[in-house]
């Protein structure tokens, strides 16, 4: 490598490895066999004028599309290579990497110490992460918090919540879908979005067969569209999340092994908030600053009431459930005053007073969240999704959002109810 004034000069005997210290320059000038095909890797950090000897258009509008902040034919003299670097150290758009303290974790205890042990040291890499934990405990915090401590920063993190797609359209929205005669348009699945990026599959474990089966294909680096027979490499990388057991799964045949084997590279587990209580406080008190900022409220504090309940409580839903806890709190509090536990709207557990195993179940003391495990369980073989959201008068979105925060999983296959004709009979 040789430096000029304004950046620096990379030779043809350049190795690789080398690379990573291009980000400390204004601007990096490369051949193209130099960086080809970790183009974009280093555009994202530096920009990038790329020297080949290949003049076509096609390889002009390619290297542009990787990050190339300009493209130089061989041969070419001094000054033009010195007026390339100029325009690309003058060019208004400034890359802003995101960094690893934009996505805090919030703790001290023993459990946040190792999980942001763990980030720091997977973070810059490129292997696979899978994360396990409840709903609610911050797993797409945690991915990205990887993605911004890896070399892909800069890059596109596309996040997907494998639940929430139907089953017959999540292959077209993640690999693609080719153009076929009948005259169906070309669709870009997030697979391509996510190019030189990160992909974050949430609740990986409801993808169906035919999806796990092509996203083992992309963990090899290699991407087919739905109805093409061409395969094109695909440079992202994989992080998944679910709150199942999928090594349960894979036993019960419900989950591919050999997919289970090659996302569990590397694998982070959130503690639940319940068992992590010396977190509570300073988690709380964090949210309470931000939320207050983010809804005018000034001078809010707790009560010594409020803090003992916010660490009594179970939290279900985890930092999910906190957050929306005292967003209402903040809310319905004056200003200059303090959170109270009516304002919280949370009441701690009560340790349950010893029963007869034979004693008949007092119908006054179960709770909606316990009616609503019991209907769910008892019904959902007989019933649509869409069908028990109307008998319980929720939504389907409502009713899903439930099952992940009470752990009910949705089973595969159940057997519809009765068809209702469009009388309602």
């Amino acid at each position: 490598m040789e430096l000029c004034e304004q950046g620096l000069v990379a030779r043809a005997e350049t190795q690789l490895p080398a690379l990573a210290s291009l980000s400390q320059h204004q601007c990096v000038v490369v051949l193209d066999e130099i960086v080809e095909p970790h183009l974009n890797v280093v555009a994202s950090s530096v920009p990038t004028v790329v020297l080949t000897r290949d003049g076509s258009i096609p390889a002009a509008v390619a290297y542009i599309k990787q990050g190339a902040a300009d493209y130089l034919p061989l041969p070419l003299d001094t000054a033009q290579i010195l007026a390339a670097i100029e325009r690309a150290t003058t060019n208004p758009l400034i890359i802003q990497r995101p960094q690893l303290a934009d996505f805090p974790m919030i703790g001290s205890s023993p459990a946040m110490r190792q999980l942001k042990a763990n980030i720091a040291k997977a973070g810059p890499t490129d292997s696979t992460v899978l994360i396990f934990g409840q709903s609610g405990t911050g797993k797409e915090l945690v991915a990205r918090a990887l993605h911004a401590a890896s070399a892909r920063a800069t890059a596109p993190l596309i996040s997907i919540n494998c639940a929430t797609i139907p089953h017959n359209l999540i292959e077209t929205e993640l690999f693609g879908l080719e153009q076929f005669e009948s005259g169906a348009q070309t669709h870009r699945g997030l697979i391509e979005s996510a190019e030189g990026g990160t992909l974050f599959l949430d609740e990986v474990a409801e993808l169906p067969p035919a999806a796990q089966a092509r996203l083992l294909r992309v963990l090899k680096g290699e991407n087919r569209r739905v109805g093409s027979s061409a395969t094109e490499p695909a440079n992202v990388r994989i992080i998944a999340a679910t709150h199942r057991n999928l090594s349960e799964l894979t036993d019960q045949g419900q989950f591919r092994q050999d997919l289970f084997y090659r996302l569990n590279v590397v694998s982070f587990e959130i503690v639940p908030l319940h068992q992590r209580k010396e977190d509570v406080h300073e988690i709380a008190l964090w949210l309470l600053e931000r939320t207050s900022k983010r809804l005018n409220k000034t001078g809010l504090s707790f009560s010594e009431e409020a803090l003992q309940v916010l660490v009594e409580y179970h939290w279900p839903g985890n930092v999910r459930e906190l957050e929306n806890a005292l967003e209402r709190a903040v809310i319905l509090a004056d200003n200059n005053s303090e959170i109270t536990q009516t304002l919280l709207a949370i009441q701690p557990l009560a340790k349950p007073a010893a029963t007869p195993l034979d004693a008949p179940a007092d119908p006054d003391q179960t709770s909606l969240e316990d009616y609503f495990v019991r209907f769910v369980t008892d019904n959902q073989d007989n019933f649509t999704e869409t069908e028990l959201a109307e008998k319980l008068g929720i939504s389907r979105k409502s009713l899903w959002e439930r099952r992940q925060r009470l752990n009910i999983p949705r089973r595969r296959t159940r057997k519809r109810g009765p068809r209702r004709d469009s009388s309602g009979t």
